[in-house]
């Protein structure tokens, strides 16, 4: 045999032979109200909030949408073994906004429930838990937070940011350009409105070309390692001083849904993810390494070279129990009111997997699906993260669920054998 085939041949050997493996391939399986999965929900077709929280307190993960358009206002997805049963939690009509947060209010053990009004309104309110006594023909108490305006309260959050030892909430005032931080009173079922504090006001990344019309997005972790919980929003990380001062510092030129965790585990300062939320823009990935408290010190990279459409999903996790944080996002599919056609009929979700080292490797989960207040959640209680997909308008009133059934090893290579 002549020499140099046989090199050429040895080399293609060599590299197959100590080629890195190909990453193991995540089993979903796919349930959807279209299929009759699940229950259609019993709102209206724009379907604007979505909350993961356990409310019966039975150990697995339940759902809650909100809707405006028509009654009801809030309904409650939770699963029995296999099977997923729906219940109104509110059959009144309310414009409510995207967003919600859950937290234990009244100090009786169970988690209640935050949603505020859309652009049409000024309430902010919190419905009481009725643990353990739950009939499905009583609604759920709801009391006001807020009932002055300015409008429009997209995104809720509770966090302990003063470090009082008992969690305040946070939650954006749009029209009035604002931040608020609310304690929770000493008897909230008696005290309506809660008395607010503005934290935070004026322009956030929005309005321009690239983003959204007006400011969103929550997140509370430790930015600087030092121990104290700080509060992310929009395009900036809000760190507390003292008394009701916080002291801003602009991570990026846009904002939008906003997420920070430490993606090298042994980083002093944690990474910021940014990605569109009711607008187009990058997924950027925001790290500093000096001073934090220097706009300049924060660099972003682009994680998937073009622009998110209509992103409005952003989600941290470990996807593929590898130890690492992934990240998830996702676009809409229909952000217009009209029923079609779709305004982008080749939305997709992607998870970032991260190889520990703040190095990630896009994967697309969907394609033609429309994503909205997409949630990384263990809803069949199997100890893994899976998908909620609570669509706004895109074939809505609808619901979906993407199971991890884990990861399976890649396929081997094909035998590569000389021919006689």
């Amino acid at each position: 045999m002549p020499r140099l085939p046989l090199l050429l041949l040895t080399a293609a050997l060599i590299a197959i032979l100590t080629a890195a493996p190909s990453p193991a391939q995540i089993r979903w399986t796919h349930l959807s109200s279209s299929a009759g999965q699940l229950p259609t929900p019993a709102g209206s077709n724009q379907q604007t909030g979505s909350l993961i929280a356990d409310l019966d307190r039975d150990g697995t993960n339940d759902i809650i949408l909100s809707f405006r358009v028509h009654a009801p206002a809030l309904t409650w997805f939770r699963r029995t073994g296999s099977t997923w049963t729906q219940t109104i939690i509110d059959p009144a009509f309310l414009p409510l906004e995207a967003g919600g947060a859950a937290h234990d209010i009244d100090r009786d053990g169970d988690l209640d429930i935050v949603f505020g009004a859309d652009a049409s309104a000024h309430q902010l309110w919190w419905w009481e838990n009725p643990a353990p006594r739950f009939d499905p023909a009583i609604p759920w108490t709801r009391r006001l937070i807020k009932d002055a305006p300015p409008n429009q309260h997209h995104d809720q959050l509770f966090a302990d940011l003063l470090r009082t030892g008992r969690p305040q909430l946070v939650y954006w005032n749009q029209r009035a350009r604002a931040l608020l931080l609310a304690p929770i009173p000493a008897d909230p079922k008696a005290t309506s409105p809660w008395p607010a504090t503005v934290i935070f006001s004026g322009h956030t990344g929005e309005g321009t070309q690239r983003a959204a019309a007006y400011a969103e997005g929550l997140d509370a972790a430790d930015v600087d390692g030092d121990g104290r919980l700080d509060l992310l929003a929009g395009n900036y990380w809000l760190r507390h001083t003292t008394g009701m001062q916080f002291e801003a510092t602009r991570i990026a030129p846009t904002g939008g849904r906003i997420r920070a965790a430490r993606f090298r585990p042994r980083s002093r300062n944690a990474q910021i993810v940014i990605a569109p939320g009711d607008g187009s823009g990058p997924l950027m990935f925001y790290e500093c390494n000096g001073n934090p408290r220097e706009e300049a010190c924060w660099q972003g990279r682009n994680l998937l070279g073009h622009d998110v459409i209509h992103g409005h999903t952003l989600e941290i996790g470990d996807v593929n129990n590898d130890g690492h944080l992934d990240i998830f996002t996702a676009e809409m599919a229909k952000w217009t009111r009209n029923p079609t056609p779709a305004d982008h009929p080749e939305a997709k979700s992607w998870i970032l997997f991260n190889d520990g080292k703040a190095n990630f490797r896009p994967e697309v989960i969907t394609t033609g699906q429309g994503w909205h207040e997409g949630r990384l959640a263990d809803l069949d209680n199997d100890g893994d993260l899976d998908l909620l997909n609570k669509p706004y308008t895109w074939q809505a009133p609808r619901l979906d669920i993407h199971l991890n059934n884990g990861t399976q090893p890649p396929r081997p290579p094909a035998s590569r054998t000389r021919k006689p």
